[in-house]
């Protein structure tokens, strides 16, 4: 099969172990970014295997209706970037793996890296020793004894709590009903209330998942209660926070900081107003880039496209588009 793999921006998945599954098959992979439909469909244009990393380009049916050889779509996790209905009436099988698994680690690790960086002002003191200024920045803040807020306590949600416990913190958490419950039975405190949440955390980590529901939910008057000392994380999607709320926040100086791994859109210019704030930590979506988590992705995008190779498809979400081709299109 032709098989295409997109947006591998850091040319890591040749590296893989797993990549030794697909090697009877012709593989090409892209290691820049475009959403532009024409310039996706040449790049598409004899593919038979689409493999996509997580939700960085959007396919949706304009795109889906230049690609006559297509079949397969492969990935691993939710797919609202994906027209499965346009993929469907076209005969497209879209294979995913998705359901209860295990926490993102890797995210919830770099959320801890942003904290402990953010507090001890690490990146603004690596450029300051590079320009020889020794201990140029105001003194950082230690975390024990300080208030670590979860908002959504999910899988990584609850892993972060856990760090949380283990460098001393106090953590409070706030959420749904359901959310509360769970961080109660294992041992942390549900907040009596949002606003109170917000007016007693030193660090505000969000761990929600985007959906129409939950867009916008984090707003300017949120923020606005939260200590001028404090810290507001971001490693879940940017589309939670209200659209530029959270630049106009930290430059009135509630929160007195911000970290963030996630941008509206992705990749983010250097242009984007958070990236020219100095209370601002920005990384570039990182959160579940790692090796291992890589690894543990393609091993199953490849399987599933293995498997539909020989005729016997996994994880399929659209089972209907198997007898849409079958009817011909």
């Amino acid at each position: 099969m032709n098989i295409t793999i997109l947006d591998d921006w850091q040319d890591t998945i040749r590296t893989l172990a797993c990549f030794s599954k697909v090697a009877g098959h012709a593989v090409t992979i892209w290691n820049d970014h475009t959403k532009d439909v024409e310039t996706l469909a040449k790049r598409l244009a004899d593919t038979e295997a689409l493999c996509l990393i997580r939700e960085r380009t959007p396919i949706r049916a304009p795109l889906l209706e230049r690609l006559d050889r297509l079949r397969l779509i492969s990935q691993v996790g939710v797919f609202p970037h994906v027209d499965v209905d346009a993929a469907t009436r076209r005969g497209v099988l879209m294979c995913a793996l998705t359901g209860p698994g295990r926490p993102s680690y890797a995210t919830a690790e770099l959320t801890w890296g942003l904290i402990i960086a953010a507090f001890r002002r690490i990146p603004q003191e690596m450029v300051a020793l590079r320009a020889g200024k020794w201990q140029a920045h105001p003194i950082g803040v230690g975390l024990r004894g300080k208030t670590l807020g979860i908002w959504g306590y999910g899988k990584i949600g609850a892993v972060v709590a856990g760090y949380g416990k283990a460098f001393g913190m106090n953590v409070i958490v706030w959420g749904r009903s359901s959310t509360l419950d769970k961080a109660r039975a294992e041992g942390h405190a549900a907040a009596a209330s949002k606003e109170a949440f917000l007016e007693h955390a030193d660090v505000v980590s969000l761990h929600v998942r985007l959906i129409p529901e939950t867009r916008g939910m984090v707003t300017a008057a949120d923020l606005a209660r939260m200590k001028p000392g404090a810290l507001f994380v971001n490693t879940s999607r940017a589309g939670l926070v209200a659209p530029g709320a959270l630049e106009a926040a930290v430059k009135a100086g509630r929160p007195g900081m911000a970290a963030v791994d996630v941008f509206e859109e992705e990749p983010v210019a250097g242009s984007h107003p958070l990236l020219k704030l100095d209370n601002v930590i920005a990384v570039p979506h990182l959160g579940y880039v790692e090796r291992d988590g890589l690894e543990s992705m393609f091993s199953t995008i490849f399987d599933q496209v293995v498997a539909f190779a020989a005729g016997k498809p996994i994880n399929v979400q659209n089972p209907e588009a198997l007898s849409a081709r079958g009817a011909g299109r």
